[in-house]
């Protein structure tokens, strides 16, 4: 496979692991935020990189402490912690999607997951996060409200989003299907990120 995702999954492992990449070197005062984008239909072949490209961190790069975060993973887990998953589920069944979206509105705010994640997680222990699940949480979570307030736990630690959509620089475009002009949910200005790879 030559093509330009192909190309672009590539340059991943070297551009992550370079000491200058890790020490946020570069990018000023900024916050070290990265996002990889992809169209969504390739969600199965990242997801499939980035298992590969575990595996080469484990054992090329065994030193850096390397989080991976897979945010619908990280929403059912502070769901079980909560005792709230099996009513979910539950409301989901006999109330349908709307009444349990709303429902667990406050549960899975962005600060909530926020906290979430750096009271079991501790992300800024760590060198590098590398986060995906970013579509299978939607809508539960929205990326952009999560790195809103995600930073403030981060430390010094570079993190790098897995996004199904499209990143231009200055706006998320969830899953790649709605213009940059409308108000539509899942598209969202969020200037505080770097693309990881044009």
């Amino acid at each position: 496979m030559t093509d330009q995702l192909s190309k672009r999954l590539n340059e991943i492992l070297p551009r992550i692991t370079s000491e200058g990449f890790l020490s946020s070197e570069g990018i000023g005062n900024e916050i070290a935020c990265y996002i990889f984008d992809y169209p969504a239909a390739e969600e199965l072949r990242v997801r499939e990189h980035l298992k590969v490209m575990q595996k080469h961190l484990e054992t090329l790069h065994s030193k850096l402490r390397v989080l991976h975060l897979n945010l619908f993973d990280v929403v059912l887990n502070h769901l079980k912690q909560r005792r709230l998953l099996d009513k979910a589920m539950q409301m989901q069944a006999t109330k349908g999607n709307e009444e349990v979206l709303r429902a667990l509105k406050g549960p899975l705010s962005a600060e909530k997951i926020r906290d979430f994640i750096a009271s079991e997680y501790q992300p800024e222990k760590h060198d590098l996060v590398l986060m995906s699940g970013v579509g299978s949480a939607w809508p539960l979570v929205r990326a952009h409200s999560l790195l809103n307030c995600l930073h403030t736990v981060m430390g010094t630690t570079p993190l790098v989003m897995f996004y199904p959509g499209n990143f231009d620089g200055t706006t998320l475009r969830l899953f790649g299907n709605v213009s940059s002009g409308s108000s539509s949910p899942g598209v969202r200005s969020y200037y505080r990120a770097f693309v990881l790879i044009p």
